[in-house]
């Protein structure tokens, strides 16, 4: 009998040590797994390397997790929404790994797709390329950028089937299917779970086959 996929928001975070890397997916508020990452609040998981687009707002989704202490360092591209992180940052609190957005989208989508790095003209002669290994195509310099895997990814999509199927809306779509195919475990929260075979394949995005644990979203 094929186990269930479908749990509540701490017992899918469960799985989460001290010290693993988490991708979180979202882009501001769109996206963004709120009530799994209020779940790893809750957990009180520590030293964790959280790679994100961004940290959100203070005291708010992410950056509760940075205001606990629990974060270690942060992989991202867009931290000056959250002034705590850059101020955590400055203060030696937290390591920051920044990224060109679209550098940042194909380190993970990289990882999903098996290939360990490739070459971008992204930071090519900035400090963001600096010391980065570096190669001549076509009379143009290209950085060495390597794909970025988590132990743990936590996304957010519209609707799910019970195998973990999932179809997402619009622009809430951002990093979340590429997110779920570069960790080793992914949770999934979506605001419905549709019967099996209720879901058109061909809207489908992300195959059940990159999803193991489905979080049905609450609301008060």
């Amino acid at each position: 009998m094929r186990k269930s996929k479908i749990m509540s928001a701490a017992q899918a975070v469960a799985n989460i040590r001290d010290n693993q890397t988490v991708m979180v997916g979202g882009f501001g508020r769109s996206g963004t797994p709120f009530a799994l990452v209020q779940a790893l609040v809750e957990s009180g998981r520590m030293g964790l390397t959280i790679i994100s687009n961004d940290l959100g707002s203070p005291r708010e989704g992410l950056g509760l997790l940075l205001n606990g202490g629990q974060v270690s360092s942060l992989i991202g591209s867009f931290y000056n929404w959250n002034p705590e992180a850059i101020k955590a940052y400055n203060e030696g609190a937290i390591q920051v790994k920044l990224m060109p957005q679209g550098t940042f989208s194909e380190s993970i989508r990289s990882a999903g797709a098996g290939i360990p790095a490739y070459y971008t003209l992204a930071s090519a002669g900035t400090e963001l390329g600096k010391d980065k290994e570096t190669r001549i195509f076509n009379q143009r310099t290209y950085v060495l950028e390597e794909a970025l895997r988590a132990d743990v990814a936590l996304i957010e999509a519209r609707v799910a089937d019970p195998l973990g199927n999932l179809v997402y809306c619009k622009t809430a779509r951002n990093f979340n299917p590429l997110m779920a195919a570069a960790a080793s475990y992914t949770i999934a929260q979506v605001q419905e779970i549709v019967e099996l075979g209720a879901l058109d394949p061909e809207v489908i995005v992300t195959p059940h086959v990159y999803v193991n644990a489905i979080v049905k979203e609450e609301h008060a």
